[in-house]
């Protein structure tokens, strides 16, 4: 019995990185992590390396069935250099302290694009279709496009046993989101990044790129953007039911823009404007049900007596989640030390 074994990682591309994946046959696989060796690739080829020391490795870190191959699993890989340490590309070495006791939950929105006519279905050739506003969770062909698409994507997920939680078509035409959540920075990380993977495999079949761009409509038109809101607890947020512990986080990460906007995703700057639910990418600000502010305190959250969750409302669609995570983390145990 043979099995195929699909390794995904993230090149070196700046500012915003690519998937790459390339498959490995192995007899008498039993199924497990452990059983998936270190495997090199050509790191000169991926903007990882050069050319006369070109050798990158591939470390195993989760593993999840392949839903669209028979006997096949999809192997989410670190990169690291030829010694054995993290490559400088590795987002998800970032992460210097994991366990469950951080919960996140990541709202990927993005648009399908369509390679024939360079603009999201929907659009018509040369122009734009009508104003966003029938587009949002919509019903039919007039509103929503691509659906075939997306469905397919979200049975695969879940047929792969990643944590999916929903989709749902989005505020413009073509622009769709969907939501991940799991125990853990690094299981959040690998779970979004195989999503994406499955997404960017299944939209080849309908002939759809993804276009992760946070505003690749422009920053001057009346379009909304893409985000990756950042849902996060921790067991103090959790269970405390204490006001001041959140507080205390949104006021330390108004003290550290620069360092979560420097992972946040590339331009988006052409997103945080101000306008259409964002706050300006220079400005802080935090509030109970606001999608206009940086930090949007759930009026759940409230409402359960201050036990709950935060969502950190500037991610972009093209942030690494690795990143976006490790961040986190750092700035609220910062707050609560």
């Amino acid at each position: 019995m043979k099995t195929k074994l699909e390794y995904i990682w993230l090149d070196g591309y700046k500012p915003t990185q690519s998937l790459r994946s390339k498959t490995q046959v192995r007899a008498d696989f039993g199924g497990t992590l452990e059983e998936c060796p270190m495997w090199n690739f050509d790191g000169s080829s991926t903007d990882q390396a050069s050319g006369g020391d070109s050798d990158c490795l591939l470390k195993p870190v989760a593993l999840y069935p392949d839903p669209d191959r028979a006997s096949a699993y999809l192997v989410m890989c670190e990169v690291m250099n030829a010694d054995g340490s993290p490559h400088e590309s590795n987002g998800r070495a970032t992460i210097d302290d994991d366990d469950e006791d951080f919960w996140f939950g990541f709202e990927q929105e993005y648009f399908l694009w369509d390679l024939k006519t360079n603009l999201p279905p929907g659009f018509p050739p040369g122009g734009y279709p009508g104003p966003q506003g029938p587009y949002y969770c919509s019903v039919g062909a007039a509103n929503a496009y691509g659906r075939d698409c997306i469905e397919d994507h979200m049975d695969l997920c879940l047929e792969a046993g990643i944590n999916l939680e929903g989709i749902n078509a989005e505020v413009a035409a073509g622009q769709w989101e969907f939501q991940v959540f799991a125990k853990g920075a690094k299981q959040a990380g690998d779970e979004i990044w195989l999503a994406r993977y499955l997404l960017e495999r299944t939209a080849e079949r309908y002939g759809f790129g993804i276009n992760y761009e946070p505003k690749p409509l422009g920053k001057h038109l009346d379009w909304n953007g893409s985000g990756m809101h950042a849902n996060f607890s921790n067991k103090a947020m959790r269970e405390d039911g204490d006001e001041s512990v959140f507080t205390r986080i949104c006021e330390n990460f108004g003290k550290h823009i620069d360092r979560h906007i420097n992972v946040y995703g590339a331009d988006n700057d052409q997103r945080l404007t101000g306008q259409h639910e964002t706050q300006s990418i220079d400005m802080f600000s935090y509030a109970v049900s606001d999608r206009g502010a940086s930090i949007r305190i759930p009026v759940t959250t409230v409402q359960d007596g201050w036990k709950g969750r935060l969502e950190d409302r500037r991610t972009a669609s093209n942030a690494d989640p690795y990143k976006v995570a490790a961040v986190i983390v750092r700035t609220t145990k910062e707050a609560l030390a």
